[in-house]
Formats: structure tokens, sequence, C-alpha cells
């Protein structure tokens, strides 16, 4: 686990490859802190990238068990927080059309002074106008491209600019499947680990630090957070409850209750009778095509 000490990015960051086709697009920045309140502190921006589908109340306190760590353990200025729900390309199961995950992650953080939502991954399209799937590093490298480079990053006490820290969030099941070998590209955990750095909330039923012992290397650039009232709420058993018809209330915020509600997400879908079934149908069998690992 990290100490407080920080460290600098390995190497400049490397534009964002663009996209052949991408909706009309704007980086959400009106929450962003542009000027740091705390002298001799480097400023920090905490990107969480995953499916939200959908969000949870966890996903939420995983920023401000982050925001509390910052504060008391680090030499970091946390000047905003960012939900990056992963592309439609994902193709995970149970996940919801991309605009309605970014429209539901948007009403869980109207109201928060600090968090807000990049829909960048869910508009990032082939030259097909296809859904295009977006690596975290790439994910990473945006933030670092838009942050620093287009907005010049972040002014100092002294009113000097300074160039903001982009760091991961994640909850330990990702840093687990890191260290797990072939699950992750050695390039692209150079860049979320080498040059970026990750905050990793612990969970139950998890060894945070046997996956650590394989990513040695990245030991200054992860922060361990431990969750001292443990929530294992997840999107997964969410949908499980909204199958069932069960109510979903206070795990999830009551603004996405109410949108899905609305929108008849995650509902049982109904089943086809044999008579409907076409004779001539094959499923669609792509199941030889890898799956690019996301939280």
């Amino acid at each position: 686990m990290s100490s407080s000490t920080t460290r600098s990015p390995a190497s400049a960051p490397t534009p964002p490859t663009q996209a052949s086709t991408l909706a009309p697009y704007s980086f959400p920045h009106d929450k962003l802190k542009r000027r740091q309140t705390q002298e001799g502190k480097t400023p920090l921006v905490l990107v969480a990238c995953g499916s939200f589908s959908p969000i949870t109340f966890l996903h939420l306190r995983m920023f401000e068990m982050a925001s509390d760590f910052v504060r008391f353990n680090t030499d970091f200025e946390v000047c905003a927080g960012y939900l990056s729900p992963v592309s439609d390309a994902y193709k995970k199961a149970g996940l919801a059309a991309g605009q309605d995950r970014v429209n539901m992650c948007s009403s869980a953080v109207e109201q928060s002074p600090w968090l807000m939502v990049d829909p960048f991954e869910t508009l990032k399209c082939n030259k097909d106008g296809e859904p295009e799937y977006v690596p975290t590093a790439q994910v990473l490298r945006h933030f670092d491209h838009e942050i620093n480079t287009v907005l010049g990053g972040i002014e100092g006490v002294d009113g000097k600019m300074r160039k903001a820290r982009i760091a991961l969030l994640a909850g330990a099941d990702l840093v687990m499947s890191m260290g797990e070998p072939g699950l992750w590209s050695p390039t692209d955990l150079d860049v979320i680990l080498g040059s970026y750095g990750a905050f990793i909330i612990e969970r139950s039923g998890t060894d945070v630090d046997e996956a650590l012992a394989s990513l040695r290397q990245y030991e200054n650039n992860i922060w361990v957070i431990s969750q001292v009232i443990q929530n294992d709420i997840s999107s997964t058993k969410v949908r499980l409850f909204l199958k069932k018809d069960l109510s979903v209330r206070y795990l999830i915020p009551d603004p996405v209750v109410e949108y899905i509600e609305e929108h008849h997400l995650f509902q049982e879908a109904p089943k086809e009778s044999s008579s409907n079934k076409s004779s001539t149908s094959t499923p669609d069998k792509r199941s030889g095509t890898p799956q690019p690992t996301k939280n």
C-alpha cells in the first residue's frame, strides 16, 4: 500500500485517440475545483470506471470514503470525482443502454457538490457508428488530456497552474483481477498503475494483500482504503431484486429508482413461447471474441 507521498506520472500523457464517430460531446467540468484551497497539496481527480447498471449507494460511498482517506492520509487535495459509465460494446449481462446509465448516474450525483458524470465512453463509436469499447488506460488519458491540456490544469494557492493527478477509484475485485496473469495488458497496467495510480476500496471476501503481492512494482501508486462500515450492495443484486419485483429503495438513490420505474428497466423479459420461435433462427455465435476486462 502506498504511503502518503505523491509521485508524478512516469511520462507525459498521450492524448487520447479520438473516436471515428463521436456524438456531440463536451467535457463536464462545472463542479471541478479550478483553484486549490490547501497549500502544498497536489490536485487530485478521482475517476471510477464501471457498468453502473444501475448505480448504487456503494458507488457513491466509494468517493466519500476516498475523499476522507485523501484528506487525512495523503498530500493530495481532491478537486473532483467522475463516474465514467462503460460503452455498450462491453456487452455485459444486465447492461442497460448507455444513455440510460448516464442518466441514472447524473440523477444520482445531481446534489453532489463535486461528483460528475462523463459520457465519453458511452459516446465512442467506430467508423460504422457502432459502440466502441474504451480501455481503462485510454479513459484515464482522456481525463488527463481534458483537465491538464485543454483546461490547463488546476490553479494553486500561489496562483500558479498545476497539473492535476488523475487516479482510478475502484473496488478490491478490480485490483485482484489485475494481479491475475493474462487478464490485463501489461502496457495498460503500466499506464493505469504506473503513470496514474489507483485508490482501492476493500470489500469483504477479497484478499487485497494477495493481489498486491503480484503488483509490487506499483505499490507506491496504490492506496488501499478500508471500509469501516461494510457495504456489499451491488448492481447485480439490485437487478436480481428488480427482476423478482422486490423493492430496491434505500439500496439505490430515489431518483434512480424513479428513473428505473419510469423506463421499465431491468425487468424480466417475457419468455417466448415455443410456437413463436422460428425454426430457422440461430444464436449469435461470437463467443470466440475476447471480452475486455472492466470493473
